[in-house]
């Protein structure tokens, strides 16, 4: 229960909060603080401080829809800072976005601080590839001293291109500036955008990093971020840096689950990232390019750094493991090739999807091959990096540190991809288990150079049970929040890609918004989205009519086919109003268009779904938005398929209980981006009739806000 004391202190932060920011009270956020607090104090610890699992399973969870406006940030960090230095626990808050991130970091956290009188240190948490590693600049630098141009070592076709002279300059003046103190290694912190492929040759991951052995860490970037999560009692994440975490065991870069209570905001977005940390993916030519390539750089490994025992007998044996590994892929390609000129894919040129999950079995025997081949590499290259590891902290080691440092971050490379394709291959080389959820299983053709290569691919149909495993479970506590948690008035979609428990606290809080100041309108002359061409055609139609007088509009499109087809189509004068996405970046599209605001015009923004979500045109900047039509997904996403195959094998119906509650959301979505602020109003439009002519319409109509009706 919250103690007297606990609810003093978190009343009187957000009082102290109100007061010193000049704020009202607003009903939504003061339940959203209660039902926090209730739940992270309403968690039961053993003797040791742990969350007694047994008395608290699934109760440790809150999940809070918040509209916008309710001041969501506010709410859980006042409600849930003073639970966490109660509990001695850390909380680390996640994001979706970047935007969000650094909101959290710059303005909110820092507010808090200011005006609630907590006393709280906070900081932000990255991934070890947002930071330099000085041992991979080193031998950059020392390669280009010695060569004079390009590198000799771990540079594949499929992974990094030749180094170009400016690139060289970039990487002199990196070096500099850390000599200065100028830059701290963060990428974000570079005074200029850096080019990915310039970047990748300078950062590393977990596998390429030889950690405290290297002779760089007294000076590593990273590991100075590291070293300032653990003083910290506030860590602001993101989503794909837990998931990572997760994935490493939990502890391995952020604290463990077991020490932590986690918010994680735009939780929405948290099963389809979580998915795509559980799939497995390899390209069939660019593994055959690697394997290759390794077999070719071996012998000059092992002649610097063989140590004539244990790293010499593997090596010994990786020639055959890698030709036999090389070969089975060689033979998969023809397999591969004939299952993507089928008539399957000439239905669907973008990809080649096993139905049911359900692998031919001339196929699973290949895969059973390369399965066995990529355990024996697997394991061969796993032995070698713990005898380097081992010599590196050997100060009497046979072979020089600086060799050493010089090729383990190739070892890890050629470790990490054998595992990828271990996994890859071992999914491949058995079927799903009766009773169990099946896994989607997919091929892509893709573009390789002006050849074809084929991305060989699978993953879970739902992140539920893994993230079930792995966070719900062992966490302290967790409060997942967002706009949008609800399809159709209810939590179920959440539930069924999440995994978050059945008895967990579930609240919808009302938003500050009068959204009578807003009208739904459903045009008569709109047409049945089902009918691309008619619908099309409505939509030329009806926009300049919709569109007349001045101020900011937002036009939603599904496809960026009809996106383009109406501009085409719209009369010449209207091309000046128009900013289309893609024909410039979003931050250059949204700076012209409230340029043009400011100056009393009018323009109107063309945007796909990424502009349905999270833009922020408050008052005249959008005084409508038109969604073109129910935004259903497209029927060609690999796992959605699976999905909707699984659901309906056990009887269900896949489009009631997956793809209208979908749309529904997105739909939400979408017309959230109207009223940015309490004193917002304007319209939204729908030029879709399907909303009041099929069954499912009024359900959909009933799970959006309260807006003033006009259907005509």
């Amino acid at each position: 229960m919250l103690s007297d004391t606990l609810k003093s202190a978190i009343q009187g932060a957000y009082s102290q909060f109100l007061c010193g920011r000049g704020h009202r009270p607003r009903y939504g956020q003061k339940l959203m603080v209660a039902a926090i607090a209730r739940t992270l104090a309403g968690i039961i610890q053993t003797a040791s401080g742990e969350r007694d699992s047994e008395k608290t399973d699934g109760e440790h969870i809150c999940v809070v829809e918040a509209g916008t406006g309710t001041g969501k940030t506010v709410s859980y960090l006042l409600a849930a800072i003073p639970l966490a230095q109660a509990r001695e626990k850390t909380l680390v808050v996640s994001t979706a976005t970047v935007a969000l991130q650094e909101q959290i970091i710059d303005k909110d956290l820092p507010e808090v601080a200011r005006h609630s009188g907590l006393s709280f240190e906070f900081t932000l948490a990255k991934g070890r590839s947002r930071y330099l590693c000085l041992s991979k600049l080193d031998q950059l630098l020392s390669s280009f001293s010695a060569a004079g141009s390009g590198l000799s070592l771990g540079l594949y076709e499929d992974e990094l291109p030749g180094v170009a002279a400016e690139s060289v300059t970039l990487y002199q003046q990196m070096t500099d500036s850390l000599a200065a103190g100028s830059w701290d290694g963060d990428r974000d912190n570079w005074p200029d955008s850096i080019e990915t492929e310039d970047w990748n040759r300078v950062t590393t991951d977990h596998r390429q990093c030889s950690g405290r052995r290297c002779p760089h860490v007294t000076n590593c970037s990273f590991f100075r971020a590291r070293e300032n999560l653990g003083k910290n009692r506030v860590i602001v994440a993101n989503h794909d840096l837990l998931l990572a975490d997760l994935a490493l065991g939990g502890g391995a870069i952020l604290p463990p689950p077991e020490e932590t209570i986690y918010v994680l905001d735009e939780a929405h977005h948290l099963p389809d990232k979580a998915l795509d940390h559980f799939s497995h993916h390899s390209r069939l030519g660019a593994s055959i390019g690697w394997l290759d390539q390794t077999n070719k750089v071996l012998g000059q490994m092992l002649g610097e750094i063989g140590d004539g025992t244990e790293l010499d007998r593997c090596g010994e044996q990786l020639p055959a493991v890698l030709a036999s590994a090389k070969q089975g892929l060689e033979l998969m390609w023809p397999l591969v090739e004939e299952l993507c000129v089928s008539e399957d894919v000439r239905e669907n040129p973008v990809r080649y999807r096993f139905k049911g999950g359900v692998v031919p079995g001339s196929m699973m025997q290949m895969a059973e091959r390369l399965r066995e081949d990529f355990d024996e590499l697997e394991s061969l290259l796993s032995k070698m990096l713990q005898v380097v590891q081992q010599m590196l902290e050997d100060a009497h080691a046979p072979v020089p540190v600086v060799d050493l440092e010089r090729w383990y971050p190739q070892l890890g490379s050629w470790h990490g991809r054998a595992e990828i394709n271990l996994l890859l291959w071992a999914n491949y080389a058995r079927a799903d288990t009766d009773g169990t959820l099946p896994r989607a299983r997919w091929i892509t053709p893709l573009d390789w150079g002006g050849s074809t290569d084929y991305e060989v691919c699978s993953s879970p149909i739902l992140a539920a049970k893994a993230l079930e495993q792995s966070l719900w479970q062992r966490c302290y506590g967790a409060v997942l929040t967002s706009a949008t948690l609800t399809a159709l008035g209810r939590f179920d979609r959440l539930r069924l890609r999440a995994g978050t428990p059945e008895n967990a606290s579930y609240q919808v809080v009302p938003s500050p918004f009068d959204f009578s100041r807003a009208s739904l309108r459903v045009p008569a002359r709109a047409v049945d989205a089902g009918n691309a061409d008619l619908h099309t055609g409505a939509v030329v139609e009806i926009l300049p009519e919709l569109l007349k007088g001045s101020g900011g509009a937002l036009v939603l499109f599904s496809s960026r086919r009809q996106m383009e087809t109406v501009s085409e189509a719209l009369p010449g004068n209207w091309c000046s109003r128009i900013l289309m996405q893609g024909q410039k970046s979003r931050r250059q599209l949204l700076n012209a268009h409230r340029e043009v605001i400011d100056g009393g015009g009018s323009s109107v923004l063309f945007g796909l779904a990424s502009f349905a979500e999270g833009l922020d045109l408050p008052g005249d900047y959008c005084r409508h938005v038109i969604i073109a039509k129910l935004p259903f997904a497209v029927p060609d996403d690999p796992i959605e398929a699976a999905l909707a195959e699984w659901i309906e094998a056990k009887g269900g119906n896949a489009f009631l209980q997956i793809t209208v509650p979908d749309a529904a959301l997105k739909l939400v979505q979408a017309c959230g981006r109207l009223l940015r602020a309490e004193g917002d109003s304007g319209t939204v439009t729908l030029l879709d009739r399907r909303i009041v002519t099929k069954r499912y319409g009024q359900a959909i109509l009933d799970s959006l806000p309260p807006f003033t009706r006009n259907i005509e």
